[in-house]
């Protein structure tokens, strides 16, 4: 966060009252209409009744709103922009009215850059929305919205204390999360009545989960700012106990309430009724959070901490000499992966889950190779494997052989797919798909049969490594800690298509000839 002054420092003037004033203000709005933008399209594209993966008239009243609120979001956040380099220039904002300084900002500067692709992807929805007509290009329309919405979260320090890759990961499923549970009651407002009876036992579960998610998340980024002791006697340590104290009372009041006033819904009163005691949670919540903001996380003995190339460029401190002992045991969280892996581990046991109370029993073999597979990526990527292959181009390779070649075996063994097809909701009518059918939908798509192609996956899992390591931009994604995370997600998904088309056990869009499967692995090797 920026810190702004209203007086002269050091004999440079402050950028005035007005953008002091305006900043926060503008920056609350920027982050309200994203959210209400993307709580609209999940809307649209998991609560509201489809028709074969077509939008209904009710949806389609909806994208007006999407628009609106996409326009906003753009025209917000290029103020933020305005209003940033005010706070940069300490110039008031008419100064910055200046298309030279303007471009200069928005190409040279990685904040400039984050910005604009925030303002570029808000018109994008903005444009585009008004004209889908199918569940598809609401999904896509919502990846574009999440992908506008954290990508911010990457030029941020993320922690003063260390432990930088678990402090953006657990901001990112915080800001997610947030997007989910807040823009996602947003939306109930903009449902007819009957539309919001059917939705709501739907959303029900999914805040939950959310909300979940951000209580956690919320609480592992704040201890990554409280991973000393004497930082545990601050008063910012007692806001952060304070607010994951309550939050979680208020989740566990609200989930009681919303479970009672759905058994006994009636009408339109009681789901208002609901709809506002949600939102008493979440102004309790961000009122909290935003109390937390204005104070000052602690320092290690009050000394502001040291910065280093490698914290600069990777987000870790430089670790001691690799040892047998550091790659086995060592540890440096990389809070994107742990969130993603936690949360397919949670999806595949209550899949599992579900099976069992149905009497119907998931190979053990399964499992085993799924949690093998979980733990080969969590090793790889934030186990003392992970945390060498920052820096040192030997330790890197074993990460990728495992990320590519080892993890993803696993994964496909555990048959995640068929396990998904078995337990996925169906429809809520006769006329929807539902989650299940979704899922088949994507299974018969044609993008889908030309990626499970044999030549088209080992020109992936192959070609790809070609382009990363005779190029350019294998040093590019070196540079920093999002270009490290796109490659080792590059090597996972790579790996997954590759052995899925091999050794898959799940659905494939097209037959594969077991001789064709030796050829392509031979193909592989050589």
């Amino acid at each position: 966060m920026m810190m702004l002054a209203t007086g002269v420092q050091n004999g440079i003037p402050d950028p005035g009252t007005l953008v002091v004033i305006l900043t926060p203000i503008v920056n609350f709005l920027s982050i309200t209409f994203g959210v209400t933008c993307i709580g609209l399209l999940f809307s649209i594209s998991f609560l509201h009744l489809e028709s074969n993966g077509f939008l209904r008239k009710s949806a389609i009243s909806n994208l007006k709103w999407i628009t609106g609120f996409a326009i906003c979001w753009a025209i917000s956040e290029s103020l933020v922009i305005l209003l940033t380099l005010s706070n940069l220039l300490a110039e008031p904002i008419t100064s910055t009215f200046d298309f030279t300084t303007i471009r200069s900002y928005l190409s040279q500067t990685g904040l400039g850059k984050v910005q604009l692709m925030q303002v570029v992807l808000a018109l994008t929805i903005a444009i585009v929305a008004p004209i889908v007509r199918n569940i598809r290009a609401t999904i896509t329309l919502l990846l574009i919205g999440i992908i506008g919405i954290i990508t911010p979260i990457f030029q941020s320090h993320g922690s003063q204390s260390g432990l930088h890759g678990l402090a953006i990961g657990s901001l990112i499923f915080h800001v997610l999360g947030i997007s989910i549970w807040v823009g996602g009651l947003i939306s109930l407002f903009f449902m007819a009545e009957e539309v919001r009876f059917i939705a709501l036992p739907r959303f029900s579960s999914v805040a939950l989960w959310a909300a979940l998610i951000v209580t956690a998340s919320g609480a592992t980024n704040a201890w990554t700012r409280l991973n000393f002791i004497s930082a545990w006697s601050s008063k910012y340590a007692y806001i952060v106990i304070a607010k994951i104290v309550l939050t979680a009372v208020l989740i566990g009041f609200g989930y009681k309430q919303r479970k009672f006033i759905l058994n006994n819904l009636t009408g339109s009163t009681k789901m208002v009724r609901l709809i506002l005691n949600e939102l008493l949670i979440m102004l309790v919540a961000t009122a909290l959070g935003a109390w937390l903001a204005r104070s000052a996380p602690p320092l290690v003995n009050g000394v502001e901490p040291n910065v280093d190339r490698s914290l600069s460029i990777t987000g870790i401190q430089m670790p001691a000499a690799p040892t047998l002992s550091n790659l086995l045991w060592g540890y440096e969280a990389d809070g994107i992966f742990i969130g993603l892996l936690v949360v397919a581990t949670l999806l595949y046991i209550r899949g599992v889950v579900i099976l069992h109370k149905v009497g119907v029993k998931w190979p053990v073999g399964r499992t085993i190779s799924f949690a093998l597979g979980i733990a080969s990526i969590d090793y790889a990527t934030s186990g003392g494997l992970g945390l060498y292959s920052h820096f040192a181009f030997s330790f890197h390779m074993i990460a990728h052989m495992i990320l590519g070649m080892v993890a993803p075996i696993g994964i496909i063994l555990g048959a995640p797919i068929t396990l998904a097809l078995r337990t996925f909701p169906s429809g809520r009518d006769e006329n929807e798909r539902g989650m299940k059918g979704l899922l088949v939908a994507i299974l018969h798509s044609k993008p889908l049969a030309l990626l499970t192609h044999p030549i088209v996956a080992l020109a992936f899992f192959d070609g790809s490594l070609f382009i990363m390591y005779f190029t350019s931009l294998f040093g590019n994604l070196m540079t920093g800690h999002s270009g490290h995370l796109l490659m080792n997600i590059h090597f996972i998904l790579a790996g997954m298509l590759f052995f899925h088309v091999i050794v898959g056990i799940d659905p494939n869009p097209r037959k594969v000839p077991h001789l064709v499967r030796i050829i392509v692995l031979f193909a592989a090797m050589s």
